[in-house]
């Protein structure tokens, strides 16, 4: 599957962004699919995963509660909308596909995903 994300950009902190992550293939509902980011000089952190079906979300504490994850399966489409937006929020978000059963654990280390979009920047002013 390749993946696409976007939506990225420069917001004030407070702000909102919807960060998108377009998927190719007839396969799409077969994956766990999650976002990361990662920092300048830092290691990429996991954000938050949905499972195939939507009907399980997992987040990094940091975001719990203000980054809602969801997903289109009929248009291969994962999303992660982002609301009270820090400064420490700043980052190049990553969208990641794990081909999982449908019953298995969401995924939180970057090991376990299989493919991976381009990224995509956000920018946070204080």
């Amino acid at each position: 599957v390749q993946l696409q994300a976007s939506g990225g950009g420069l917001v004030q902190a407070g702000g909102s962004l919807r960060l998108s992550c377009a998927a190719s293939g007839r396969a799409f509902s077969r994956y766990h699919m999650g976002w990361f980011r990662q920092a300048p000089g830092k290691e990429r952190e996991f954000v938050a995963a949905i499972s195939r079906s939507g009907g399980r979300t997992t987040y990094e504490d940091s975001v719990k509660g203000r980054f809602p994850i969801s997903r289109d399966n009929a248009k291969n489409a994962v999303y992660l909308q982002m609301n009270s937006l820090k400064p420490e929020d700043a980052a190049t978000y990553y969208c990641a596909a794990d081909w999982a059963i449908s019953s298995a654990p969401l995924a939180d280390t970057t090991s376990q995903y299989d493919y991976w979009g381009q990224g995509t920047l956000v920018t946070v002013s204080s």
